[in-house]
């Protein structure tokens, strides 16, 4: 399910502020009923229990990178135009997102409770494979390597950001980010910049 009405998406809105501020563990349906000022009930109805929801959450927040990553390939861009940007998309929603995808990889990775990730993988194989297109039509005109590990092309964009923001407390001290601006602003360029020299580092040939 990747359709969501109005009331369902208010209700995975506000299970997504709590799930931040509380945990999943300190979040009750009771707790998410009251602040989407709908009645149990209605939850149950849409998602049918907390962890459903939580599923239906991964996939409300990932779904859209879909279209969004066809209309880049789609885009008459040169091969190494489509992968700056695609860096750029990834880091933007990331970063948009990044209360969501803690939960996530906490969640998924603690393995306190089974969480159907069937529809979530799903859709990162087709982002997956748009990403192999991409790269392939760079190796054909002779831009890119023959030998990329392109499988972990999204891993390397994904954990140089969340290495950086795991350790903030010591990046916002050495570099003097003193306000949540002050991230943000470096995450959307000098991070972004780094990530884009390493990506392009993997699948360029050396000068």
């Amino acid at each position: 399910m990747t359709d969501f009405n109005d009331k369902q998406i208010e209700i995975l809105q506000a299970a997504e502020k709590l799930f931040a501020e509380q945990g999943f563990d300190g979040t009750s349906v009771r707790d998410i009923a009251k602040v989407a000022n709908v009645n149990i009930a209605m939850i149950s109805y849409y998602f049918g229990s907390k962890e459903k929801l939580l599923e239906a959450l991964i996939i409300y927040r990932i779904s859209d990178m879909r279209l969004q990553m066809e209309n880049l390939y789609r885009e008459d861009l040169t091969p190494l135009e489509k992968i700056d940007r695609l860096i750029e998309l990834y880091i933007k929603r990331i970063n948009r997102n990044k209360s969501m995808y803690q939960i996530i990889h906490f969640e998924i990775s603690s393995g306190k409770r089974i969480i159907n990730c069937d529809a979530f993988n799903e859709i990162k194989k087709h982002n997956l494979e748009i990403l192999k297109n991409i790269i392939a039509e760079g190796q054909d005109k002779g831009f890119f390597r023959k030998d990329v590990n392109t499988i972990l092309i999204p891993t390397t964009i994904m954990g140089t950001y969340f290495h950086f923001q795991m350790n903030k407390p010591y990046f916002k001290d050495i570099l003097n980010l003193n306000t949540p601006e002050d991230i943000d602003n470096y995450v959307n360029t000098e991070l972004t910049r780094h990530i884009k020299q390493t990506i392009k580092a993997l699948l360029t040939y050396e000068n």
